[in-house]
């Protein structure tokens, strides 16, 4: 199946959130599903994610030109990443014993990378398309910034994880437009069920 990279597809505020939200609806076996269980698609990701995460990005485009070759790399960096922010998420807290996996995942990602990397190009200046693998233990170690915690959410209609990036920290949605939007419409069918069965 072809996933369709669309902008809500990254509505998880910096790479590494979008990667982890490849997973859809996380821990339900009935339900849930992985957009990268088709490998081929992780290629199409990074396509897309060169587009919707330019800012983020420097303009850097990303590659992953042999997807079978990186997908062990980027699922491990997904999972590391899901597990240890989704904590934090939930506790406020890193838990200490989700940290040699993130960070052994982060290592293998930037492993053999002729990168380099600073602040004020953090994803590099080269001109030439940057490994997926790369920028994703680049962009998931970002979220180990100071302050960085206190901003991470999950999204109470469809469990991604992301960044709240809100002036006063209150954003709810990983997307207002589709699960704001579908909250709101629940609670409506909820309410006027309610009425006609009271």
């Amino acid at each position: 199946m072809t996933i369709s990279w669309t902008q809500h597809r990254f509505s998880g505020g910096v790479l590494a959130l979008d990667t982890a939200n490849t997973v859809v609806l996380r821990g339900d076996a009935q339900r849930g599903f992985d957009r990268f269980a088709d490998p081929l698609e992780i290629e199409r990701f990074a396509e897309a994610a060169s587009r919707f995460r330019t800012d983020e990005l420097k303009g850097r485009v990303l590659a992953a030109p042999e997807p079978l070759k990186v997908a062990g790399k980027v699922i491990a960096i997904r999972e590391a990443t899901d597990r240890l922010f989704r904590g934090a998420a939930s506790d406020a807290a890193l838990a200490a014993v989700a940290m040699p996996a993130f960070l052994n995942a982060c290592a293998a990602g930037l492993a053999g990378s002729g990168e380099a990397f600073s602040a004020d190009a953090p994803f590099g200046r080269s001109p030439q398309p940057l490994a997926l693998e790369a920028a994703l233990a680049v962009s998931a170690l970002s979220l180990l910034a100071s302050g960085t915690i206190s901003r991470l959410r999950i999204c109470p209609n469809c469990r991604w994880l992301f960044l709240d990036r809100s002036r006063n920290g209150s954003r709810q949605w990983c997307d207002m437009a589709v699960c704001g939007n579908r909250q709101k419409a629940k609670r409506h069918y909820d309410r006027r069920k309610e009425v006609l069965n009271g």
